[in-house]
This record gives structure tokens, C-alpha cells and sequence, in this order.
């Protein structure tokens, strides 16, 4: 039987040599937003790695929506000229290339995971950041300014620029970053979004700002190249957002033109017990997938081959996305294909080692 991991698809005029996607992993490793030889290295080996997809970090489309001052950018036209590098070395060696736009709102001006604190202070070169309220997400995190509806409406152009700034880089793929925690996540879920105007209060309220993004960046995104748009499918916290909510959620960002949700979850508040242990998030995917009919992601601690190929026959998803296990070995797409006797192109230098 061939393997279903190593079955091309097909995403509007862009078609994935595999169903490898390689997780979008912050890098915390640039300056001013800018790409550098880091992000040719940590992106380029996972092409040559064998991925069929491989997506950017969280790409901030504000200097404020970044998560930390080293967070990659693509708020000006002079973050292009690198990315742009990087993209073609991803084609060379057949990999498909993506950008997850993102605003990091009230979790923003925070430190590197391995730098200490809860918050950059504007002096060693943080900000204030922005939310749906002024709430911080937790003690000792900075408390974020609230957006008004003029705000929101800088924050929906600033994704439709940095639209257009992704096309000229040569991307291929978008993805919406709408979870954990992060700025439209944070409209989204109830346990974040107190506001009292049109964008707080019922779902379709709650809702109006992913919407807004999504039809702003799909009317600059040509029609022949996909949008994902990455969910937190729950909050794990009751009272909170809910699988049901995501998938209502992506019947309407279909309309919009969102060709595939990538479900995530969590990150909205702290403190929440998650039940973590392989392949825990796929039941989230397979259920927006069956009930949407429309094609899904699954992420998280899908760790061997045999459980990739596994989540994509039992129909949890179409694609699965990879993070730490491509952290630790940028080839494992070739040697997955190997376990599941999958004949892949490898990279002519390196095909003495393939036998």
C-alpha cells in the first residue's frame, strides 16, 4: 500500500510534493524583524530535509505585534529582500514556502523563552502592547493598551500590507495566525474578549476581526494560492472557546477563502491543565474537518512515521504539522519515507547516504 504521507496535494495552483508541513517555530533570532543567515539555515535544511511545506515563524505584521524584539517582521518593504532569498532556496530543493502572519497583541514585549521575566520594560527596548481590553494576560506580563475600532482597523490593513509584502518575497502559502493567546485569538475566545462594542459579546462579534483579516488579506492574496489560518480549536477552560465554536468559525472563514485550518489549541490564559501525550490534538482536526468538510492540520507530538501516515488514513487531517521532532532532525521526512517504503527524491548530494 503507498504511503499517504508521500501523497502530493493539491492547494489551488500550488501542489505540496507530501503531506510533511514543518510547524511555524519562533526563531528569536532577529534584529529589527529582518531575516538573516539563521533563518537560510533553520528554514532552507528542512527543504532539503524532504518537507513538502515549510511555513516561517510567527511573522509579525506591526513592530508592536511581535511576541519579542527578535521576532521576524514583515512590516516594511526592506524585510523582503531576505525572505525572498530564502524562498527561492526552498523551491530549489521542492519544498512549497509559507509565511504565518501574525500579531502577538497583549502577549507581546515579552521576553525569549530563555531570557528570564515576563516582560521587556520600553527601555531595554520593549513596548506597549495592544489587546481586545487593557487586561494583562497574567501577573508581571505588561498591560496592554485597548484597541479602538480606528486601531483595529490599522491592525487589519497592516495584515493586507504585509499581504503584499509576502507575495513579493515569492511565499506561496499564508497562514493566519489566530491562536494561542496571540491577537485574534484573543477576540476570539470569551475568556480574553470583554469588550462590550461590535467586536465583543456574541460569537459573530467575536468573530468580526478574524473575518476583517481574512478578507483583507485574501482580497490581496492572488486566487491562485492558499490561505491556511492556524485556530486554538479550544480553550480547554470551560466558559472558554470551544471545539464547536471552531468549527462554526471555519464554515465562515471558508466563505472568505481559507482553504485549510490548522488546529492548535490553548494559550488564551494561563494556568490551564491540558491533557498533552501524542497525537493529542487531532481529534480537534478531525472533528473541523468532518463537520466543515473542510481540509485540516493536525500539530502536535506527532512523533513517528507511522503515526503521521496513521492520522492521515483514519481521516484526523490532510496534512500533518511538525515541530519539535523537525527540531531535532530536519531529515525526518526522508527517513520517515524510508520506514514507510515511500520512494522519495533525496537531495543528488547527499543520495549515497539514502541506501
Amino acid at each position: 500500500m503507498s504511503s499517504l504521507l508521500f501523497t502530493p496535494l493539491k492547494l489551488r495552483d500550488i501542489t505540496l510534493r507530501n503531506r510533511v508541513v514543518v510547524s511555524p517555530m519562533c526563531q528569536y533570532s532577529s534584529d529589527d524583524g529582518f531575516a538573516n543567515e539563521w533563518h537560510v539555515v533553520h528554514l532552507g535544511s528542512r527543504a532539503v530535509g524532504g518537507a513538502g511545506l515549510v511555513l516561517t515563524e510567527a511573522t509579525a505584521v506591526q513592530p508592536e505585534g511581535r511576541i519579542s524584539p527578535q521576532d521576524l517582521g514583515l512590516w516594511k518593504d526592506a524585510h523582503v529582500e531576505m525572505l525572498a532569498r530564502i524562498t527561492r532556496f526552498l523551491h530549489q530543493h521542492g519544498a512549497a514556502s509559507g509565511v504565518q502572519l501574525a500579531h502577538a497583541g497583549r502577549k507581546a514585549s515579552t521576553p525569549r523563552p530563555w531570557e528570564p521575566g515576563s516582560r521587556v520594560a520600553p527601555e531595554n527596548g520593549g513596548w506597549t502592547p495592544v489587546g481586545p481590553t487593557a487586561e494583562a494576560f497574567d501577573s508581571g506580563y505588561p498591560e496592554p493598551a485597548a484597541l479602538d475600532e480606528a486601531g483595529i482597523a490599522r491592525v487589519v490593513t497592516a495584515f493586507a500590507d504585509a499581504t503584499v509584502r509576502a507575495q513579493a518575497a515569492g511565499f506561496q502559502v499564508i497562514e493566519l495566525h489566530a491562536a494561542h493567546g496571540y491577537l485574534m485569538h484573543e477576540f476570539l475566545s470569551p475568556l480574553s474578549n470583554k469588550r462590550t462594542d461590535r467586536y465583543g459579546g456574541t460569537f459573530e462579534n467575536r468573530a468580526r476581526f478574524a473575518l476583517e483579516v481574512t478578507r483583507a488579506v485574501r482580497a490581496k492574496w492572488p486566487e491562485s494560492q492558499p490561505l491556511f489560518m492556524r485556530i486554538s480549536a479550544t480553550d480547554w477552560v470551560e466558559g472558554g472557546w470551544t471545539v464547536e465554536d471552531s468549527v462554526a468559525l471555519a464554515r465562515l472563514v471558508a466563505k472568505e477563502g481559507v482553504d485549510l485550518i490548522d488546529c492548535s489549541s490553548g494559550g488564551a490564559v494561563p494556568g490551564v491543565k491540558i491533557p498533552v501525550g501524542p497525537g493529542y490534538q487531532t481529534p480537534l482536526s478531525e472533528k473541523v474537518r468532518r463537520d466543515t468538510g473542510l481540509l485540516t492540520g493536525a500539530v502536535g507530538m506527532i512523533r513517528s512515521a507511522m503515526q503521521a501516515e496513521h492520522v492521515l488514513r483514519t481521516g484526523q487531517a490532510d496534512v500533518v504539522i511538525i515541530a519539535r521532532e523537525l527540531l531535532r532532525d530536519p531529515y525526518w521526512p526522508l527517513r520517515a519515507a524510508k520506514e514507510l517504503h515511500a520512494d522519495v527524491s533525496w537531495p543528488q548530494q547527499y543520495e549515497r547516504a539514502k541506501n
